[in-house]
């Protein structure tokens, strides 16, 4: 055995922390967008879509992991339809997958009239990773999720391809950084 193989086995192991499902912190935030919220072309600035995504991502992640978690990236924000003045927009977020200190926290936005009873349609979606922190803002351990249901099942399996991806292109673009700086590089 190594010196660090003895080590490890002379530590004890972390407590396992039970897992929570994923009903347990899904959460859903609406807001009636007015004036104030327009871009230049007179519908919602996309900046405050994400911002209400962001906020309500952020919610479950602290509701799932327990305490604090701040936003480590967003994968995608995808903008299907324009968002306009007077639209109640609803956005729905739940925690996809976790891993040991981080969450993926998928999120669907909808947008239905604030004075009319038609059915809300979906205006985007995102994706956000979420890395829980202790008080000196270091990494702390996350409970596991558990899907409830066919779907959720699917929004994990889903989430490792995305993790797998995100892991890779990073591992890519650092090895890529590297070769240039060795050739002299410096970008």
């Amino acid at each position: 055995m190594t010196d660090q193989a003895t080590a490890a086995a002379a530590e004890p192991a972390a407590p396992e922390i039970p897992g929570k499902p994923t009903s347990a912190s899904r959460t859903t935030l609406s807001h009636i967008m007015t004036q104030a919220d327009t871009n230049l072309l007179g519908t919602v600035h996309g900046g405050v879509i994400m911002k209400l995504v962001d906020d309500a991502a952020g919610a479950v992640a602290g509701r799932h992991s327990g305490g604090p978690a701040v936003t480590a990236s967003m994968d995608e924000m995808a903008f299907l339809e324009p968002v306009r003045v007077g639209d109640l927009v609803h956005v729905k977020a739940q925690v996809n997958w976790t891993g040991r200190t981080s969450m993926e926290v998928g999120v669907r936005v909808l947008a239905e009239r604030w004075n009319e009873s038609t059915p809300a349609t979906q205006v985007g979606s995102a994706y956000l990773v979420f890395a829980a922190v202790d008080a000196d803002g270091r990494p702390r351990r996350v409970p596991p999720v558990l899907p409830e249901t066919e779907r959720d099942e699917r929004r994990y399996q889903e989430a490792q391809i995305r993790r797998t991806h995100r892991l890779a292109r990073r591992r890519a673009i650092k090895e890529l950084r590297e070769k240039r700086a060795a050739e002299g590089f410096d970008d």
